[in-house]
């Protein structure tokens, strides 16, 4: 088989999508290259761009790049190929996370995507204010869940006692983040992990949440550096379905940056499996891919989307 033909321009386009992935405050801890020969991107990790503080084994870095790869598989379908997507393909390169391969459509022509994301990819609104109050239909959550499954993760909805529960492990982590940045701002030293704001007055702000906010949770079967990349597939490509949904989400990530609540998030779970991501949902208020100053990017998990490319 011959391979694709790529131009400059569609593939500036390709990696415009690639990096529009949301990463921890923004860090965008990847690299791509191009195989010109088999006409191959390959997704390596960026370590020193990383958060060796918040995130010393790179889960949060696998997260991020499978957001990436989520989004290429997205653009390439769009453009006309078939997305042929290997994750860590060669042990004696442990920076190569994946690669995505362009293989020809059988309808041999355009293949937009069938959910018809591309457009979604610098779309998804995010908010740190309350949504409104009317909770998500079983149904919408259904839809989500299904596509997260197809990438080889778990997404359910936390009953109310697990709600409340989830958000007591994401309050503790603000306190200590609070806590590190007072103590070292008391001695003029830098706190010892990265968070994604500086505290006012002393204080980090919090999110106001609404009074019964819909939590989903993201896990997968085991902990490793594949599960993260397929977590990190199935987080993006949820995030992407909401928005073409009008539906705002917005990520809960501070109990993860600590070993031992990340552990508790899974304490009396439902379902078997390793907590990856807390995704806070809830309906828009201007349709699906709303954008506008109410629809802030940074969420309060501290992932952040880039604008458009």
């Amino acid at each position: 088989m011959e391979p694709a033909v790529l131009d400059a321009a569609t593939l500036a386009k390709l990696i415009s999508a690639a990096v529009a992935a949301p990463s921890m405050l923004h860090a965008q801890p990847w690299r791509y290259r191009l195989n010109p020969d088999t006409v191959t991107l390959e997704v390596r990790a960026a370590p020193e761009r990383g958060l060796r503080q918040a995130d010393p084994m790179g889960r949060a870095l696998c997260v991020s790049a499978g957001a990436a790869v989520c989004n290429l598989r997205v653009a390439v379908a769009h453009f006309g190929w078939e997305p042929v997507v290997r994750l860590l393909p060669h042990r004696s390169q442990p920076d190569l996370l994946a690669t995505v391969g362009l293989a020809m459509s059988p309808c041999g022509g355009a293949a937009p995507h069938p959910d018809g994301l591309y457009d979604m990819i610098w779309r998804r609104p995010g908010s740190r204010f309350p949504f409104p109050g009317r909770r998500l239909p079983p149904t919408e959550l259904g839809v989500f869940a299904e596509a997260a499954r197809g990438d080889g993760a778990t997404l359910y909805s936390a009953g109310p006692e697990e709600t409340a529960r989830l958000l007591r492990l994401t309050a503790e982590a603000e306190r200590r983040a609070a806590e590190d940045h007072r103590e070292h701002a008391a001695t003029g030293g830098r706190p010892p992990r990265e968070h994604r704001a500086a505290p006012v007055n002393g204080r980090r702000p919090t999110a106001v949440l609404e009074s019964r906010p819909t939590i989903a949770v993201l896990t997968t079967a085991h902990d490793r550096r594949a599960d993260w990349l397929r977590a990190g597939q199935a987080l993006e490509h949820v995030l992407l379905l909401a928005t073409a949904h009008g539906i705002r989400a917005s990520l809960l990530h501070q109990a993860l940056e600590w070993s031992d609540l990340r552990w508790a998030l899974s304490d009396g779970r439902r379902a078997p499996g390793h907590v990856q991501m807390l995704i806070r949902l809830g309906p828009g208020v201007s349709g699906p891919g709303v954008s506008g100053p109410e629809a802030e990017r940074p969420t309060p998990a501290g992932c952040h989307r880039p604008g458009a490319r």
